[in-house]
């Protein structure tokens, strides 16, 4: 029984996805990313932003998405995406929740979340523009 387990773990140490490659070290680096979404769940919801939690929410589930159809398929590297798109959303929650109570309907809370400013509020700044400079 010794040596079966003992050939596993070697197996294991020596796979493609094993500690002896970046294919390990990546996404066990990578959980820091999660740990630190997780710290800001702390963090006044002003002080967040919604253009970086949504770059993190997107990637995290597109390269979720990814670690199960590579080869070799990389299922730590999936997990940490998965909770990093995880964290994301949350906080994605908190900052579009945060945008409503301040008055703004659904979409521009959204818009602002994710842009930085609603769609009225760029276009102004876009039209302020071209006046200026003409």
């Amino acid at each position: 029984m010794s040596a079966a387990h003992a050939s596993k773990f070697t197996r294991y140490l020596n796979s493609e996805t094993g500690p002896k490659t970046v294919h390990f070290w990546a996404p066990v680096m990578k959980w820091a990313l999660v740990i630190a979404g997780i710290s800001d769940f702390a963090r006044p919801v002003e002080t967040l932003s919604g253009t970086q939690n949504a770059a993190l929410f997107a990637t995290g589930f597109i390269w979720t998405r990814w670690c199960l159809i590579i080869k070799p398929k990389n299922y730590l590297l999936a997990s940490v995406n998965f909770f990093l798109g995880c964290t994301a959303s949350v906080q994605l929650g908190r900052i579009i929740m945060y945008q409503k109570s301040l008055g703004l309907s659904t979409p521009e809370a959204v818009q602002t979340t994710v842009f930085g400013a609603t769609f009225k509020d760029m276009w102004a700044k876009h039209e302020a523009d071209k006046k200026e400079k003409a």
